[in-house]
């Protein structure tokens, strides 16, 4: 890795967590991403393009609004600052490859769906099924040896996406054949699908299981402090699998071996 090369990556996932901001903060309120320009929520006033340097503005500003000093929420500094170090981990780990703009692409996405369910409780089309297609594009391109080759992994990546969403709408079901009421959104079915096409079964799997137990954990101890029945906590559970995602994007193939280790 050469210095420069580096620091182009980093600006590069700043300046794309800084877009992520406006995907989050729009998208799942169905406004554009392109007009109006970026404004301040509480007063309306336009954003300079001076202030809206990523990380930097937040810093001279001191993290509030020119004109009316609202406070500007963490989510901002924390999404471009979250881009450029995922940006820079994919590169660290695959260089400027095929691979490593597949990592960055994913990582974009699934920190974007991270931040907009657990504050709007959604995970909007633009994300996710634009993410499946890109997926199954992804795995047709990847180094194949023939064409043939390409076409069966982006046919065997279409067919991982089914059956994870389907997963998550059998679940879906049963949750409300026994309790009579929804207990999942299709939405997660779209983002478990998402994963599948771009990660396959054995890291989706992974994602499962992770995302599965981190939420009930994190349900229990917050019904506990609300003193509320877990079963009528609601939980961003997206937030959850987009998390245990970019786990087994980095670092769950260590985890897979250790596992199938047991079998052999």
């Amino acid at each position: 890795m050469t210095l420069v090369t580096g620091i182009f990556v980093v600006l590069f996932g700043l300046a794309l967590g800084s877009f992520l901001n406006v995907c989050i903060a729009r998208l799942p309120r169905h406004r554009s991403i392109v007009r109006p320009g970026s404004a301040c929520p509480n007063c309306g006033a336009q954003i300079r393009a001076s202030d809206n340097l990523p990380l930097v503005s937040f810093a001279v500003l001191s993290g509030r609004c020119r004109a009316c000093r609202w406070r500007i929420p963490w989510r901002y500094p924390a999404v471009e600052a979250a881009t450029a170090a995922l940006f820079l981990l994919a590169y660290l780990r695959y260089g400027l490859t095929l691979a490593g703009v597949g990592t960055a692409i994913l990582s974009f996405l699934l920190l974007g769906l991270a931040a907009m369910d657990a504050e709007t409780m959604r995970l909007p089309d633009t994300f996710t099924i634009t993410g499946i297609l890109l997926g199954i594009a992804w795995r047709g391109v990847i180094p194949a040896g023939t064409r043939v080759a390409h076409l069966a992994n982006a046919a065997d990546a279409l067919v991982y996406a089914l059956c994870a969403a389907l997963l998550i709408w059998l679940i879906r079901w049963f949750y409300y054949v026994l309790r009579h009421r929804e207990g999942m959104g299709l939405g997660d079915a779209k983002l478990l699908a998402m994963i599948a096409a771009w990660l396959g079964p054995a890291l989706t799997g992974l994602t499962f299981v992770l995302g599965t137990f981190a939420a009930a954990v994190f349900g229990i101890a917050l019904a506990a402090r609300s003193r509320r029945s877990p079963d009528q906590t609601r939980l961003p559970f997206g937030s959850f699998l987009c998390a245990a995602a970019l786990y087994a994007l980095f670092a769950g193939q260590t985890v897979v071996h250790w596992y199938a280790g047991f079998f052999q």
